[in-house]
């Protein structure tokens, strides 16, 4: 069963059309195809298909920030000032990030009210202790293929790499949104015991406490 704490935080895909994730990832769109593409805040379609592939933790944060009941920036707008804040290191066409400690510095100078901490390593009753109450969030890093979990297929690693926002822990599991999830059912509200997603977790992330 979904779990009932924070069970109505607003979802954001990492896309600006969530509806379109499973046809972009598949291939079967290009990503500069995406009808919704400006209101990322790009300047033109190609880059947004550049860097909306690197804005998992883009998403989340506008998922904590909308939750807060702040409006969340354009995506790109985000994504421009964390990279100059050093949380992205663009080197032509590839991008090192997001990088954990210039993202928590990025947070410490701004007004919303978000208290943000690194951990690595982050072991799961860790992560358990920090979702104690509804203003506590946590983004965590996983295999992206965990938005394919229902295969029953392993992930090939516990590699990290992609983020997620836990919304929930429990006894059972934990409950989170997934920026790339493919449909609703693996997108927002997402429930999974704790061996399931130990198999993707990569044991590092940002604990985070909306005060506000």
């Amino acid at each position: 069963m979904p779990s009932s704490r924070n069970a109505g935080v607003p979802y954001f895909s990492q896309w600006e059309s969530p509806e379109l994730v499973d046809d972009i990832l598949s291939g079967r769109i290009r990503t500069e195809d995406d009808p919704a593409w400006s209101a990322s805040g790009a300047s033109t379609p190609e880059d947004y298909a550049f860097w909306s592939w690197r804005g998992c933790g883009i998403a989340c944060l506008r998922m904590v920030l909308a939750n807060s009941g702040v409006l969340p920036p354009p995506a790109m707008v985000l994504m421009r000032e964390l990279e100059a804040a050093g949380a992205y290191r663009r080197d032509g066409d590839r991008v090192a990030g997001m990088i954990y400690q210039p993202f928590v510095e990025y947070l410490s100078t701004q007004s919303w009210g978000l208290e943000a901490t690194s951990v690595a390593p982050l072991p799961l009753d860790q992560l358990s202790d920090h979702m104690t109450a509804p203003d506590r969030f946590a983004m965590v890093s996983v295999h992206a293929s965990i938005r394919d979990a229902e295969s029953g297929t392993p992930p090939p690693s516990r590699i990290g790499g992609h983020l997620v926002l836990v919304t929930d822990c429990t006894d059972e599991g934990v409950t989170f949104h997934n920026p790339s999830g493919r449909t609703k059912e693996t997108q927002s509200g997402v429930s999974m015991g704790w061996e399931t997603f130990d198999r993707y977790f990569a044991e590092r992330g940002i604990l985070l406490t909306a005060h506000g």
